[in-house]
């Protein structure tokens, strides 16, 4: 079986976001939660999921971090 490219979630303090998630996200959301509680051995809440997916999706995302750079280049006191 593969490691799935989402690590430990953390228990951090949230913030609370509501969002509308279409169905075939929600399925695969707890279908990914479901893999990752077998791999790790616990249960996992599908919601804590989507802030590490997000973080990794947008630390990985190279057009986002050039803007981010821009923008902080731009407004120094950021």
């Amino acid at each position: 079986m593969s490691k799935l490219r989402l690590g430990p979630v953390l228990d951090e303090k949230p913030v609370k976001l509501t969002v509308d998630l279409p169905a075939p996200i929600h399925r695969d959301l707890l279908a990914y939660a479901e893999v990752l509680g077998s791999q790790t051995g616990q249960a996992i809440d599908p919601a804590k999921l989507v802030a590490p997916m997000l973080a990794r999706f947008m630390a990985t995302d190279r057009a986002f971090a050039k803007a981010r750079k821009s923008a902080r280049r731009a407004d120094p006191g950021r």
